[in-house]
């Protein structure tokens, strides 16, 4: 039964051409990293929190200019430990669609090249150009709505904990 599962999604990724497949491995890629912000913010960024804050507490004096300075740097490291792999996941759901695009054009060159040859005549070739035209502009589109979602959901979870970094770093005394 799963090899005729696994039979029909090659038989469906071959119907959408040679993108179809870089659609698939970018969205691979994309949600393996989605899947590790996910991770990170559940996990492993709630001990990174409490180490930075008890650092933070644990200092004497927080008013002083030094002081000012070492917040300044507690803040930076953790925004770029928080923002990690989001810009890159950004980029990843701009290219779904554009690798849709791209399997649009690949798939509708095939159809003008029957075109040509046949005149027109091959309605079943055409068909097929559609088709490699058609599926990986779903592809591309379903993919980059799905990491839009998920890559909203990430940003607004990193601004609100850079937030709540922020305000536990306080200078109140």
């Amino acid at each position: 039964m799963s090899g005729g599962i696994f039979d029909g999604v090659l038989a469906f990724m071959d119907k959408g051409g040679d993108v179809l497949w870089l659609i698939a491995i970018l969205v691979f890629v994309m949600w393996t990293l989605i899947f590790e912000r996910l991770w990170y913010f559940t996990f492993a960024w709630r001990k990174e929190a409490r180490a930075i804050i008890n650092t933070w507490e644990g200092r004497g004096e927080r008013k002083s200019w030094n002081a000012k300075q070492i917040r300044a740097r507690l803040l930076s490291q953790s925004r770029e430990a928080i923002n990690a792999n989001l810009p890159v996941i950004t980029t990843m759901v701009a290219l779904c669609p554009l690798l849709g695009l791209l399997g649009t054009v690949t798939g509708m060159i095939e159809v003008f090249n029957v075109m040509a040859v046949t005149g027109g005549g091959d309605a079943k070739s055409m068909a097929g150009g559609v088709e490699r035209s058609t599926i990986p502009t779903m592809a591309g589109m379903v993919a980059a709505l799905s990491g839009l979602f998920a890559n909203t959901y990430l940003n607004r979870v990193a601004a609100r904990e850079q937030e709540f970094l922020q305000d536990n770093l306080t200078s109140d005394h």
